[in-house]
């Protein structure tokens, strides 16, 4: 089997906040050094890995570094990683959206790239117009495009607005057509970064067989997400990355296992000591604790029973407005995919207890299969917009569930969106 992908010692580096080096003296420097005098370029020797949770003593990062790896023809390969990891930032250079840094490229066949919602679609022009613009682009004829039209409108579903500009379709319809363009024009190699979570529950089923099609068919798939169901299900092979370096590399299953035994790891230690989490730091979250109905707490909690999350903060900001607090809660299972979620906006909620620096979510019957859960936690302000978000820490703690007598076989949940399992859950 030949070799799809290639990638030899490949580093990304980037100067925080600005373009080039960010001084006329640096690029004439780097210009002499690595043009006239055919040295290495002096500004490689200075970046700092990959961690975006602690302050550096550089401007510069290395966004990837030494990326070493090969992708047979045919292979499905799921990217993992953190926020940050670098998993992005490698599609990109394989699409050729920027360059590496140093080190080498290889990919044979043509690549299609689903890098984010309505990447390579112009606003102004419809969606047929688009199709056949992203075909060119592809290096497809028109006549070959024209033969896959049809299906493409058929499976984004966008068939009544084919002929509106694209600017203005919905992020789930953008992200419709453009998956349907990048997987039925044919590009021996396909890239897919996270963009299925757009979509909806339907979507992503047929997005899911599509891929699986694209690559019984000899093609070649990169896979990058946060939902390890799906990486698990799609892809045959793994790579993990961490601070921009590869950190694993083997089977889906044996990559997603040691990505989620650094994530255990990480939820044993103090909530306030961890740095996987993000938000503007106005408050932190320092504590997760689970109660039973006497108000005691438990390591466990058993099938169909009371169950109380206490969450203790830290306010780091003294005009912090908490009557506007927005708190969301998620549970998920080992795979990262959400089993409940609430959000105290959708919910009853009474906030009396946010001045004494905590909050409670109840849950009068904790109806979930026996099985442990990972509990993520988020708290803005006024608004669920990024800039607003004071913590959000994913996982914050992590939940065992187990049946209340020998013979109990768990409770059998239907399938169900969201909070309906669980409630009436409510803030307290």
């Amino acid at each position: 089997m030949s070799t799809a992908i290639e990638f030899n010692h490949v580093s990304k580096q980037y100067r925080l906040g600005l373009v080039s080096t960010g001084t006329l003296r640096h690029d004439i420097n780097r210009w002499w050094q690595t043009s006239i005098l055919g040295k290495e370029d002096p500004y490689l020797k200075i970046g700092e890995i990959n961690d975006r949770a602690s302050k550096g003593n550089s401007e510069y990062v290395w966004a990837l570094r030494d990326i070493d790896f090969k992708v047979e023809q045919g292979d499905v390969v799921g990217i993992i990683g953190k926020n940050g990891a670098g998993k992005s930032t490698l599609l990109k250079l394989l699409s050729r959206v920027t360059g590496p840094t140093t080190g080498t490229i290889h990919a044979h066949g043509r690549i299609g790239s689903l890098l984010e919602v309505g990447t390579g679609f112009h606003g102004e022009m419809t969606g047929r117009e688009n199709i056949f613009m992203n075909g060119a682009i592809l290096g497809m004829t028109r006549n070959e495009i024209q033969a896959k039209l049809d299906e493409i409108i058929d499976f984004s579903g966008c068939e009544r607005y084919i002929d509106t500009p694209v600017k203005r379709y919905s992020s789930g319809m953008t992200v419709r057509l453009g998956f349907a363009v990048a997987a039925f024009l044919e590009p021996e190699i396909l890239v897919v970064d996270e963009v299925l979570a757009v979509g909806d529950a339907e979507f992503q089923k047929k997005a899911i067989g599509k891929m699986q099609n694209v690559a019984s068919g000899g093609r070649t798939v990169l896979f990058v997400s946060h939902n390890m169901t799906s990486v698990k299900q799609l892809c045959k092979n793994g790579i993990l990355l961490e601070n921009g370096q590869v950190a694993y590399m083997g089977t889906a299953e044996d990559t997603i296992g040691k990505y989620l035994a650094v994530n255990f790891e990480e939820i044993n230690m103090p909530l306030l000591h961890r740095k996987d989490r993000m938000g503007n730091g106005k408050i932190r979250f320092s504590n997760v604790l689970f109660k039973n109905i006497k108000d005691e707490v438990v390591e466990a909690a058993f099938v169909g029973t009371y169950l109380k999350i206490e969450a203790h903060f830290q306010i780091n900001d003294p005009n912090v407005e908490l009557e506007k607090a927005i708190i969301a809660c998620n549970l998920t299972d080992s795979y990262g995919t959400i089993i409940a979620s609430w959000v105290s906006d959708e919910l009853n909620h009474d906030f009396s207890n946010l001045k004494e620096g905590k909050f409670s979510l109840e849950i009068p019957s904790l109806n979930l299969r026996p099985q442990t859960y990972n509990v993520w936690l988020q708290l803005s302000i006024g608004s669920t917009a990024p800039e607003d978000f004071c913590d959000l820490i994913h996982p914050a703690a992590q939940l065992t569930v187990i049946n209340d007598a020998v013979y109990t076989p768990g409770v059998n949940l239907k399938e169900c969106r969201g909070h309906q399992a669980l409630v009436p859950a409510k803030f307290v």
